[in-house]
């Protein structure tokens, strides 16, 4: 009989549910992530597009905040990437930054809040 470490044995719980098909993603990369809504008894797929400002913890709990402008309006959503709610992820394009957390953009509003582009 082998024995598993507590490390060994949660990963191999964990692995069943893990997404194998999520893009590389940095901070700073512009999104569209399909979110699974319920209406009733129907299952439609929304597409939330935004800049992700935040990224938090890694494996099966990997969670985005994800910002997007409104009518100057900010709205930020918090995903959990490998969540059965969470449809596709797609990244527009990813920009040049060299901060971990991007909470300065809270404050900035229309051209100022812009990202250069990396190509």
């Amino acid at each position: 009989m082998v024995k598993l470490n507590n490390q060994q044995l949660i990963e191999q719980v964990q692995s069943p549910f893990l997404k194998k098909n999520l893009p590389k993603i940095r901070i700073g990369d512009s999104l569209k992530v399909g979110v699974k809504i319920i209406e009733g008894n129907k299952e439609r797929t929304q597409f939330y597009e935004g800049t992700i400002i935040a990224k938090k913890n890694f494996s099966i709990s990997l969670a985005i905040t994800v910002r997007k402008t409104l009518q100057n309006t900010g709205v930020e959503r918090i995903l959990l990437l490998h969540s059965p709610k969470v449809d596709s992820v797609i990244v527009l394009k990813s920009s040049k930054i060299r901060r971990s957390k991007l909470y300065y953009l809270r404050s900035l509003n229309g051209k100022a809040g812009r990202l250069k582009q990396k190509f």
